[in-house]
């Protein structure tokens, strides 16, 4: 049982109603019942996670070739890398600090050829295994990483080289072909998985058990949310009673009242990094149709100093997820010969600061207005993480249902990806052609800076 809270507090000021989802629950319960069902947990395996035992087994399989390897040369773009790097920064912060001594996790996860050409020329490739993670293994930006490191692969190691580099895709695609071809060690993303929902598989575990992250933790976590709503006969009254599904709620309630912003601001430094992850998950599951909230991670305390300005006083569009832990690290003690005007930290912990400026933070917020939800962790492990990322993308889903969207599909990122194939010159995408054809003929109206 864990002790992490929701407060509702400050989650309806004035100008927020409180959502009318309940009259929709009977629905949603047999949407849920319908697209959890099937194989691999029907649409939802995010929710079940039917996946993990046989993860489990491949990645206990994997734990004596990865401790053969200093470096990790992750390449993924999105889904595919900031999950595994939230429970880096989380779990593993070590690489960021003096004196790490590994291993190393390195993280391409951009079209950037300074750092690409750095990795290549900095790591010894003997030392390094190579993870090409893409779901379709047709993302141009993960499958152009993943020609280049295959050549400096076999030019440094010869025939060895196969053994240093492992494939996480899907069922079909262009990776699972090149896996076939070259005998790969390949673990799967399940069928119906997409990136943003897809840490708490391969995708997200093997960064994680090389790191020496407990996954077995972040799973149990995760399920401890989810369970709920799988291991029983569900009912309106079941899914009424979830957090997520309050959540989800309270999510509703502030767009259909025009905050049309979502801040998640994370007091708990190790966990920072999952603003940018949240920020995926959010975005691309509910922004269609001229429908959702933008998302906007924020850390405390470094940007009370950068955006708080904005939050307190500028438009009032905006909500707040609050991320605290009631953990304690004291940390070291403030010496006694300070000067006057800082005597009020005389026997005092740096520790006590963190805490006294979320609790600053948070109130100026809900004086100004701001529809927040508190939400604190009992303590910042494998365990607690898991259930929070569970209980975001849970209430991302519901979100996505209370707006009548699908949360699963990004239509829109697709546009994007054809017109930059366009470009580059890929076969057929007629249209697509045209469009570029047109948008770089127009007449410029440019001005020197």
């Amino acid at each position: 049982m864990s002790d992490n809270v929701l407060d509702w507090t400050s989650a309806y000021p004035e100008k927020v109603s409180p959502s009318a989802g309940q009259a929709r629950l009977g629905a949603f319960v047999e949407r849920l019942a319908a697209d959890l069902s099937g194989p691999e947990g029907g649409r939802l395996p995010f929710i079940n996670l039917p996946h993990w035992p046989a993860l489990k087994r491949d990645l206990a399989a994997l734990a004596p070739r990865l401790k053969g390897f200093k470096h990790m040369l992750l390449l993924g773009i999105g889904g595919s890398a900031l999950g595994a790097r939230a429970l880096q920064k989380a779990f593993a912060p070590g690489q960021d600090l003096p004196g790490h001594q590994g291993p190393w996790l390195w993280i391409a996860d951009n079209v950037d050829s300074g750092s690409l050409m750095a990795y290549f020329t900095k790591l010894d490739p003997a030392e390094t295994v190579v993870v090409a993670v893409s779901k379709s293994g047709g993302t141009i930006e993960t499958a152009s990483q993943y020609f280049l490191a295959c050549r400096w692969l076999r030019e440094a190691l010869g025939d060895s080289w196969k053994d240093h580099l492992i494939m996480v895709t899907g069922e079909d695609g262009f990776f699972r072909k090149e896996s076939a071809r070259h005998g790969f060690t390949t673990l799967p993303v399940p069928t119906y998985m997409g990136g943003r929902y897809s840490v708490l598989s391969a995708v997200g575990l093997i960064p994680a058990a090389f790191l020496g992250i407990d996954c077995e933790a972040l799973v149990e976590g995760a399920l401890s949310v989810t369970k709920p709503l799988t291991e029983t006969i569900l009912s309106p009254k079941i899914l009424a009673a979830h957090p997520a599904w309050e959540l989800a709620c309270w999510n509703w309630s502030i767009i259909d009242s025009g905050f049309t912003q979502l801040i998640f601001f994370c007091y708990v430094p190790r966990l920072a990094t999952l603003g940018a992850w949240f920020g995926q998950l959010w975005a691309e599951s509910l922004g269609k149709e001229g429908k959702g909230s933008m998302p906007l991670p924020a850390v405390g305390v470094t940007d009370q100093h950068s955006l708080q300005q904005m939050f307190l006083d500028g438009p009032r569009d905006k909500g707040c997820l609050f991320i605290t832990s009631r953990e304690e690290d004291p940390g070291t003690a403030f010496p006694d010969d300070l000067p006057a005007e800082f005597g009020f930290l005389r026997g005092k912990m740096l520790g006590e600061l963190l805490p006294a400026e979320a609790l600053g933070s948070r109130m100026a917020m809900t004086q100004r207005g701001i529809p927040l939800v508190e939400a604190s962790l009992a303590s910042c492990t494998e365990h607690e993480c898991g259930r929070l990322m569970a209980l975001l993308e849970l209430s991302t889903l519901f979100t996505g249902w209370l707006l009548s969207i699908d949360p699963l599909d990004q239509p829109a990122v697709e546009l994007g990806k054809r017109l930059a194939k366009a470009r580059l010159g890929a076969d057929g995408l007629a249209k697509e052609k045209a469009d570029l054809a047109q948008f770089l003929s127009a007449q410029r109206r440019t001005t020197g800076f």
